[in-house]
């Protein structure tokens, strides 16, 4: 083989996706070059891993003799399979939630920040995860440029869309962390573990007795003679018909003939 800049056989085993190595073109065909990377085997580069424009013929990207930087797609027992796109840092796959990743702030907008974190798009850190507490617009936390960690909140592989919070790695707040560790109120001695307080419950449930006004009054005491002056009646009438239920029965008893 010919010589390269890559002077130790590494073993195919260790041959990962995303590897870079560095390799002299010694042949082109219509379907792409094969790259001299040092190895037992050939590299492999198709025509559609030349560039990420589309190539029309492989010469008008590399020649014969060419060194080249390539990265690794797949090692096989016959062949290593090469690109000279320089993939991505982070496929889809590798998004996994509460991944935490260094990125860079690439553009501000009202509701939040992109951060290019080396996928194939960049994550939107919206401003309710920016920081704890209030945050009015994006520019009082970071500014185009600045380096920050995020986390992956969500991945929406269909949308292509990618969550990420920076609020979900800071510290809690000081006051938070104080109201969490500040013991709770003492109970009053006496008082039983486990037994809420039920006296200002009761008392706020126990309905209340309104005062009458005068009408009402009046009226009340009008109902209580009318009652009283009714029960009187009720009684009057039954003496009265006691009376002459034995009236008729002495006159029944003298009328009726003696044996």
């Amino acid at each position: 083989m010919s010589n390269t800049a890559i002077d130790t056989i590494i073993p195919e085993t260790e041959l990962k996706p995303k590897a870079q190595l560095t390799g002299k073109v010694v042949k082109t065909t219509l379907a792409g070059a094969i790259v001299d990377v040092g190895q037992a085997v050939p590299g492999i580069v198709h025509i559609s891993q030349l560039q990420s424009e589309p190539v029309k013929r492989v010469e008008d990207v590399v020649q014969v003799g060419q060194e080249v930087n390539v990265w690794v797609r797949k090692a096989k027992a016959d062949r290593i399979e090469l690109t000279m796109i320089e993939p991505l840092g982070l496929e889809w796959r590798e998004l996994k939630p509460e991944t935490v990743i260094k990125g860079k702030v690439i553009r501000l907008e009202t509701y939040g920040a992109f951060v290019e974190i080396g996928a194939e798009r960049p994550g939107l850190v919206h401003i309710s995860e920016m920081a704890h507490g209030y945050v009015k617009t994006p520019q009082e936390v970071v500014k185009e440029g600045d380096e920050v960690d995020v986390m992956v909140l969500e991945v929406d592989r269909k949308k292509k869309q990618i969550r990420l919070s920076m609020k979900a790695i800071q510290p809690e707040p000081e006051e938070a962390v104080r109201e969490e560790a500040s013991p709770r109120p003492e109970r009053k001695r006496g008082a039983k573990k486990g037994k809420p307080k039920t006296e200002v419950y009761e008392m706020e449930k126990e309905p209340s007795v309104p005062e009458l006004t005068a009408f009402e009054l009046a009226w009340q005491a009008a109902l209580d003679r009318s009652k009283a002056e009714k029960a009187a009646k009720n009684k009057k009438n039954k003496t009265e018909n006691k009376d002459q239920e034995d009236i008729f029965d002495r006159t029944l008893k003298n009328r009726l003939p003696t044996g």
